[in-house]
């Protein structure tokens, strides 16, 4: 049996290319494959393989004092969802620009970030005030279209880079002063969103212990989160029930769907929503009239 495992630490790191390395060496001594990303502010990976190699991986990354309490993440999938072992060394841990600026790191985590809730206290919170509680979508925007927490804030964001400019914007005073509770898949971007809010001005901010895969292991498609979860491996979407609920619309017909595929213009390559049956006309996997026209001129040239 085979699972993958999702799971970060921001922690100070004194020395990421020994922890590079000895993370390489001890992935690759199990057969995992999987994505870890190390900084001087910690670790940040997914890993999938044989269950007793992600359990005994857990064990020795814990032996490393600044690892020992790091919340590990399940989720059903293998090692085969990746395509390598890939262990590198970042200035950051996740994709803002130069936002290792914007916060520091201690033993206990970012310094100044929002106070964290487990998924009950969230439900907790909504139930007791309404509509004074705003959830703030911390992934790019194109996640968000096949699934997001109910009435939630979406930025105009297609990376994780344009979040500081969303930020600095006036679209998002009138939330200042409400109770904010930020998500993102796994709760690292939050970490960081979380901070950020606070040192511009939001007043009251929380993020998902866990991101939305712990809210989804707790209440699966039965509280506050709708529709499906966007991943960054071969299985591109999950589900946390048999009756989760599709929101994402097909670029083409507008029928309802979470599938995304990659635009066959090549030099494009952004993911497009499209449902099975806009899937099966070559002309439609494009993610505009724009790349289907320059991508038949480039056949033209090559004739």
């Amino acid at each position: 049996m085979q699972k993958i495992l999702l799971y970060y630490k921001f922690t100070p790191i004194a020395d990421p290319e020994a922890v590079k390395l000895w993370q390489k060496t001890l992935c690759d001594s199990l057969g995992l494959k999987g994505r870890i990303l190390v900084s001087r502010h910690g670790l940040n990976g997914t890993v999938g393989g044989d269950i007793e190699a992600c359990k005994a991986y857990i064990k020795a990354t814990k032996q490393y004092a600044p690892f020992k309490d790091i919340v590990w993440k399940w989720s059903d999938g293998t090692g085969e969802d990746f395509p390598r072992m890939s262990v590198k060394v970042r200035r950051e841990l996740v994709g803002f620009k130069n936002s290792d600026d914007e916060f520091d790191v201690n033993m206990d985590g970012v310094i100044g970030g929002g106070k964290h809730l487990k998924p009950e206290q969230v439900n907790e919170m909504v139930e007791k005030y309404g509509d004074d509680v705003v959830f703030f979508d911390g992934r790019n925007e194109h996640e968000a279209r096949i699934g997001r927490f109910k009435n939630a804030v979406v930025p105009n964001t297609n990376t994780s880079r344009d979040f500081i400019a969303e930020l600095e914007s006036d679209k998002y005073d009138d939330l200042k002063n409400k109770k904010i509770i930020t998500y993102c898949t796994g709760g690292i971007r939050c970490e960081v969103i979380s901070s950020m809010m606070k040192k511009r001005g939001f007043n009251e901010v929380y993020q998902i212990d866990g991101g939305i895969v712990k809210y989804g292991e707790k209440y699966g498609d039965d509280g506050l989160w709708e529709g499906s979860l966007r991943v960054f491996d071969n299985r591109m979407t999950i589900d946390f029930s048999d009756h989760a609920k599709t929101i994402g619309e097909c670029t083409h017909c507008k029928g309802k769907t979470s599938n995304f595929e990659n635009c066959a213009y090549a030099q494009c390559n952004d993911l497009v929503l499209i449902c099975e049956d806009c899937k099966k006309n070559p002309e439609l996997l494009y993610h505009s009239e724009n790349c289907r026209n320059q991508a038949t001129e480039r056949k033209l040239q090559t004739v």
